[in-house]
């Protein structure tokens, strides 16, 4: 059972308060704290997708499964074939790492 949904993102993140609606509401269904963290880099570079140079892109969701143990769900909104974003798959990606623990 995993301890808590992490949503990292920062105020200009696209999607970012459409993808932390649906944080909040899988959290809620699975019955795990939902924890927003802005502007935290240092949590990023940590447990994060970070490129080449270690920057990172936001939004970026993570499920803590124990103290300490983060284990990293999504960076981004998904694209659908058309190129468009695709809530539904990460509402289900969401779903799923919950579901796992």
């Amino acid at each position: 059972m995993p301890k808590k949904l992490i949503f990292v993102t920062t105020d200009w993140a696209p999607f970012s308060s459409k993808l932390a609606q649906i944080c909040e509401e899988e959290a809620r269904k699975a019955g795990v704290p939902f924890e927003v963290r802005k502007d935290d880099w240092v949590f990023l570079a940590r447990h994060g997708e970070v490129d080449e140079l270690g920057g990172a892109d936001v939004p970026q969701v993570f499920v803590e499964v124990e103290e300490g143990r983060v284990v990293h769900v999504l960076t981004r909104v998904p694209l659908d074939s058309a190129g468009r974003p695709d809530f539904e798959e990460a509402r289900r990606r969401i779903a799923e790492a919950l579901q796992k623990g």
